[in-house]
């Protein structure tokens, strides 16, 4: 039993990783609160948990109802690109306005809104559901009871290894951000690629 939970478990934590590494607006997020050094614990602790309730969820079987039901797939679809297109905006202001960089970069932003954009990057992401829930969940048919229950917490194990070590890797860039330029560019960077992954979900609809 140990030597076939052993390689279950690194199939889930390799494929895990490969797939959060791929979501690029929450990634974006968790960089930038690391950087100001803002509620880090607790948004990667959101971000690593949330993936760890879809993945068992996915490994259950809640993936293949999902797959099943392109309707709600669609109503995610629609309010994850509004979202992220809403969250474009307000970086693409950032970059403009130096004194919102110096406010941002020196003061204490609040929990309640960091939990709740946190939240929308997770769960208003279909690419979370389509990866994580269906992909992962499908995947492991492949193995059996205890093997399957391995290849679910290497998958878990992979997204608290990612959000913990970017969000509190980031510091070590700070260095880089101390000028106001830097943190123009960094904004301009996350506005841009929330667009484009609005746009991309945008056109699944059509």
């Amino acid at each position: 039993m140990i030597a076939n939970f052993f390689p279950a478990a690194l199939s889930g934590f390799l494929l895990g990783a490969s797939l959060i590494i791929a979501i690029g607006a929450q990634n974006a997020f968790i960089l930038r609160q690391g950087l100001l050094r803002q509620h880090v614990f607790i948004l990667c602790l959101i971000c690593a948990l949330s993936d760890a309730v879809l993945i068992a969820a996915g490994v259950a079987g809640l993936g293949t109802l999902i797959s099943q039901s392109p309707i709600l797939i669609n109503v995610v679809t629609i309010g994850g690109a509004i979202f992220l297109f809403s969250y474009a905006i307000i970086a693409f202001r950032r970059a403009m306005k130096p004194d919102v960089l110096k406010a941002a970069n020196a003061g204490e932003g609040s929990l309640k809104a960091a939990v709740a954009a946190c939240l929308a990057f997770t769960f208003l992401n279909p690419h979370v559901y389509l990866d994580t829930v269906v992909l992962l969940g499908s995947l492991s048919a492949r193995f059996d009871g205890p093997d399957r229950m391995a290849y679910g917490l290497g998958a878990a194990l992979a997204s608290f290894v990612w959000f913990f070590g970017l969000g509190y890797g980031a510091r070590l860039l700070q260095p880089i951000f101390a000028k106001e330029s830097a943190w123009r560019v960094l904004d301009i960077l996350i506005g841009l690629v929330m667009a484009a992954i609005g746009v991309s979900l945008s056109s699944r609809l059509f």
